[in-house]
């Protein structure tokens, strides 16, 4: 029987010992966990961009779900190489936004509070180049280490979010695409049938980005990304950017199936209604949250500055609760709503299984 998304968020056995596979920038240790014996090898990662959180928190319950009496199934499925969250640091920088256990996020806090690595120093492209890359990221470096045991790979599922989204989106290895058309039908039909809209951008291949079909896209690449920002006269951010983890795993032997989960934390309405490029829904919203941010911002500042000068709260009309107060009514006229972090989860986890699929595992 195929296993249920509930089974595993709510699994309530202890998260075993894991590996402490290095350690981050600020000293922080990264776990991992090789859980399993069975013959397809599959590799999960979470936490690769310092705001988006709920990978991470799916890995840590799948960790739990696996390791316990009832993963018996998926233990014999395959080999598990998971590291829940290679980025700790970013846990921190967060903090005042990534609330535990939330059923949702907060979009208010999520706009003045989010922390996220700039181009060419995120995670997520930053894998040693070569065995002798000793600049690279002490996160990635420790995460390299880790696959090199358990390579070649079958799987690699690399979870992400997006801040806002018309909803799900899924990003597939470009060269495995022609093999994906059932999976893709079943990933659209569980998406709508939860009363979802699946995200749907034309980018023509920027940063690696190519449309495949509606609500998927080709995974991105670093020479894309390298080209992109060289394009942009910035030679400086393009020589920062290294192997994404997709292209590490990769280059550890086989022809690994590479998928990254694109979860919305909040949902913008009408996107992929129209194409673009530009779409012109998804403009306007950038522009209004643009708006969003710069008022809270100011407002922050200006709550700052006059608890400095001693004035009194009750004379600071207009500042960071009002404007506050002001965003959430815009929003929610807008239509903007939080995605509930379990249908996050529900889909990253179809995603997965879809993949497992791909290799006969349909059981699971």
């Amino acid at each position: 029987m195929a296993v249920a998304i509930d089974s595993i968020i709510n699994c309530d056995d202890p998260r075993p010992p894991g590996e402490e596979i290095g350690r981050s920038r600020e000293g922080r240790p990264i776990l991992a966990y090789r859980i399993g014996s069975g013959p397809l090898r599959v590799s999960l990662i979470g936490g690769c961009h310092a705001d988006e959180p709920v990978g991470p928190r799916f890995l840590g319950r799948l960790v739990r779900y696996l390791a316990g009496p009832a993963g018996a199934e998926l233990r014999g499925a395959a080999t598990w190489s998971v590291i829940p969250h290679v980025n700790p640091d970013g846990v921190h920088a967060n903090a005042a936004w990534q609330t535990p256990g939330a059923d949702c996020y907060d979009f208010v806090a999520y706009l003045c509070h989010r922390v996220r690595e700039l181009p060419g120093d995120d995670i997520e492209f930053g894998f040693p180049r070569d065995d002798d890359d000793p600049s690279a990221r002490p996160e990635n470096r420790a995460a390299w280490d880790f696959w090199r045991v358990g390579a070649p790979y079958h799987l690699h599922v690399s979870m992400h979010g997006m801040g806002v989204a018309a909803g799900p989106y899924f990003l597939v290895e470009r060269s495995w695409w022609p093999r994906c058309g059932d999976m893709a039908a079943t990933l659209t039909r569980e998406v709508e049938d939860a009363g979802y809209t699946l995200h749907d951008v034309e980018r023509h291949g920027e940063k690696g980005f190519h449309r495949l079909g509606r609500g998927f896209c080709s995974r991105p690449d670093s020479r894309a990304m390298r080209r992109h920002f060289l394009d942009l006269g910035d030679r400086e951010t393009a020589a920062r950017f290294r192997p994404s983890s997709m292209e590490a795993v990769r280059a550890l032997g086989g022809n690994p199936l590479t998928l990254v989960t694109e979860m919305p934390l909040f949902i913008t309405p009408g996107v992929g209604a129209e194409l673009g490029p530009p779409d012109p829904v998804l403009m306007r919203w950038r522009e209004r949250i643009a708006g969003w941010e710069a008022r809270l911002k100011e407002a922050g500042e200006h709550d700052m500055a006059s608890a400095a000068g001693g004035e009194e709260t009750a004379a600071r009309e207009g500042t960071a609760a009002g404007d506050e107060t002001i965003v959430r009514a815009e929003m929610t006229a807008a239509g903007l709503t939080a995605m509930p972090v379990r249908d996050q989860m529900r889909f990253q986890w179809s995603f997965i299984r879809a993949g497992l699929g791909m290799f006969g595992a349909a059981k699971v």
